[in-house]
C-alpha cells in the first residue's frame, strides 16, 4: 500500500463522490407499501467515479482521486481500500467534521438494486481545496455525479483546467435529473461522454426535439440525439444499453456491439467497470469498437461478484485482448 501526498503525474484523476456501500441482499425490491426480507449484508467502498478509478489502477494505470472523506471508520476503509488498489491519496480532501457518504444498496436475487445516498461530506468540497497543478499533470479527468453542492466545485474546475486535458463524464441518473441547462457548461468542456439510454434520454431528448425540430409524436433514436450533441464538441459518446450492449459514435466511426452473456450477481457499478475497459482502451489507442468491446467484457466480470470483487486483473485483460486482436 502506498500513501503519497506529494505531486505526481498519472494517467487519470477521478472527480466524484466517494461512498461506503452498504449492500443488503433482499428477496426483492419493495414497492410502495411491500415488505421484503434482508438475506444478508456486506459493506465495500464505493462511488462511481472511485470505482472506474480503481479498476483503471487494476488495469495498471496511474491514478488519483479528489474526494472528500470525514475522519471517521468509514472514511479509513475508504482510504486504505484506495491505497490497496494504489490509487495514489495526493488529491484526498480531508474533514474534521461530519460523516463520510454512504449508499444503501438494495440487491435483489436477479442482481437488480435500488440505491440509498448519504453524501455526509461528499457535498462540501470548494474550488479552493483542489490542487490544480496536480490535476493539470493528469491525461485524463473523469467527472460523475454528487448529490449536492459540489457539483459547482466540478463546473469551477472546468475553467482552471488545462485544454489539452481529455474530460470523461458520466452524469448518471443524478446529474441527468438535473436537465441540460445544469449540465451545459461541463458538456460544452467534455471530451468524452459515458451515459447510458434512460439518463441520455431524460436529460437531452426534450432539448434535441427543440433544436432539430422533432414533432412530439415522432420517435427519436439514440444515434439521431448522440450525432446532434456531437455539435456542442464532445469528441465521443458511449450510450451503455446493459443486456442490449453499447452503441458509440464519434466524427469518425459508430460502433453498435453487443453485451456478453453471463448470470449477474450483482449490477452495481457494472457502468463504472465498463468505464474503466473503456478508457483504458482510449489510452491505449484502440479503435471504438474495441474499446467497447473491452469495456463491455470488463463490465460483464464485474457483475458476476460483488461490488468491485470481480473486477479483471490486467493479466486477465491481456489474455482476453488477445483473442479480439
Amino acid at each position: 500500500m502506498e500513501f503519497l501526498s506529494n505531486e505526481v503525474n498519472v494517467d487519470v484523476i477521478g472527480f466524484g463522490a466517494l461512498n461506503l456501500d452498504k449492500f443488503y441482499f433482499v428477496d426483492k425490491i419493495a414497492d410502495h407499501d411491500e415488505e421484503s426480507f434482508i438475506k444478508s449484508k456486506k459493506n465495500s467502498p464505493g462511488g462511481s467515479a472511485a470505482n472506474t478509478i480503481i479498476g483503471l489502477s487494476r488495469l495498471g494505470l496511474k491514478t488519483s482521486f479528489i474526494g472528500k472523506i470525514a475522519e471517521d471508520d468509514d472514511g479509513e476503509v475508504i482510504e486504505l481500500n484506495l491505497a490497496y488498489n494504489e490509487v495514489f491519496s495526493n488529491n484526498l480532501i480531508y474533514s474534521e467534521t461530519g460523516s463520510t457518504g454512504k449508499v444503501f444498496d438494495f440487491v435483489d436475487t436477479e442482481g437488480e438494486r435500488a440505491l440509498y445516498v448519504d453524501p455526509g461530506v461528499n457535498d462540501d468540497i470548494i474550488i479552493d481545496e483542489i490542487n490544480m497543478d496536480n490535476v493539470n499533470a493528469t491525461k485524463i479527468m473523469h467527472f460523475s455525479s454528487f448529490v449536492g453542492d459540489s457539483f459547482k466545485a466540478q463546473n469551477d474546475l472546468i475553467d482552471k483546467l488545462n485544454d489539452d486535458i481529455i474530460l470523461s463524464f458520466d452524469p448518471g441518473m443524478i446529474y441527468a435529473r438535473r436537465g441540460i441547462n445544469e449540465l451545459m457548461k461541463i458538456l460544452k468542456r467534455t471530451n468524452i461522454l459515458l451515459t447510458n439510454e434512460t439518463e441520455f434520454r431524460l436529460f437531452y431528448e426534450e432539448y434535441y426535439r427543440e433544436k432539430a425540430n422533432v414533432e412530439d409524436n415522432d420517435s427519436i433514436t439514440i444515434s439521431d440525439m448522440a450525432r446532434h450533441i456531437l455539435k456542442l464538441g464532445i469528441d465521443t459518446v458511449v450510450v451503455k444499453k446493459g443486456i442490449d450492449g453499447v452503441f458509440a459514435l464519434n466524427k469518425n466511426d459508430v460502433s453498435n456491439v453487443k453485451s456478453f452473456k453471463v448470470k449477474p450477481i450483482d449490477t452495481t457499478g457494472a457502468g463504472d467497470s465498463f468505464n474503466s475497459g473503456f478508457l483504458y482502451s482510449y489510452i491505449k489507442g484502440f479503435s471504438l469498437s474495441k474499446s467497447c468491446i473491452i469495456g463491455n467484457w470488463v463490465a460483464s466480470k464485474s457483475v458476476q461478484s460483488v461490488g468491485m470483487e470481480g473486477f479483471p486483473s490486467l493479466d486477465e485483460l491481456k489474455e482476453f485482448e488477445t483473442e479480439i486482436n
